[in-house]
């Protein structure tokens, strides 16, 4: 009787035991599972920190607002995840600012004027001075001078923001030295713009090389047709 009561007392001293094991077990898992949650959650708020910080590095206003819109996204998410409301209606605001300004970018509020230059015109050489080092990268010449019989300037709301320059001959072929764009307004408007209101000048075709892969592509996207490695668009 005392050795089935001994030996009843060994079994239920294991199995209670092996219940504080197992709930030990399940503390440690529920205890890693947690950490390895508040890690992915605070690895996603780094993540709108980083889009936003990246967003102020870039020159095109276009996608320093739509990257800042992204991270701000993310950042409000995770503000609201962590209850920080503060923070996260700060977000939604930056979102609202984005937003409305990237439809005044995008959008039909974008004013555009073209205005015809002349190769001995003072502005146009002190715009192509102002941005020689920029040009130089997408159009590189050894004397840093670009010349032609016609050059047309694209301004938006007064200030000019780019600079089409080339030889204009009789049939109506321009033969671009130049085409460009400051930082700010590479994203193709300029270029939808500048090309309907050549054709109302009597432009019929533009001829243009190109020495850099983002001016490629830009060409590419605008309708250029590569020929010999001569780019050609028909207007």
């Amino acid at each position: 009787m005392f050795k089935a009561c001994t030996q009843f007392g060994y079994n239920l001293k294991n199995k209670k035991m092996s219940v504080a094991i197992v709930n030990k077990m399940l503390y440690n898992a529920f205890i890693k599972l947690k950490g390895e949650k508040s890690m992915l959650l605070e690895l996603f708020g780094y993540l709108g920190s980083i889009l936003v910080i990246v967003s102020l590095m870039m020159s095109s206003v276009v996608k320093l607002r739509i990257f800042n819109t992204l991270g701000s996204v993310i950042s409000a998410a995770y503000a609201l995840i962590i209850h920080s409301y503060p923070l996260a209606l700060m977000n939604f605001c930056i979102i609202f600012i984005n937003a409305y300004n990237l439809f005044k970018l995008t959008g039909s509020a974008k004013h555009y004027d073209i205005i015809d230059g002349r190769e001995d015109d003072t502005y146009l050489t002190y715009f192509l001075n102002y941005y020689k080092k920029d040009i130089a990268e997408f159009f590189p010449n050894e004397s840093g001078e670009y010349s032609g019989n016609a050059a047309y300037i694209v301004c938006c709301d007064a200030s000019p923001v780019g600079l089409l320059m080339g030889n204009l001959s009789p049939d109506g072929t321009l033969d671009a030295a130049l085409d460009y764009a400051v930082p700010t307004y590479r994203d193709c408007s300029i270029g939808k713009f500048l090309y309907k209101e050549l054709e109302k000048k009597g432009v019929k075709k533009i001829t243009c090389r190109s020495y850099d892969e983002k001016h490629e592509l830009y060409m590419k996207k605008m309708g250029f047709a590569n020929k010999n490695g001569i780019y050609e668009k028909v207007i």
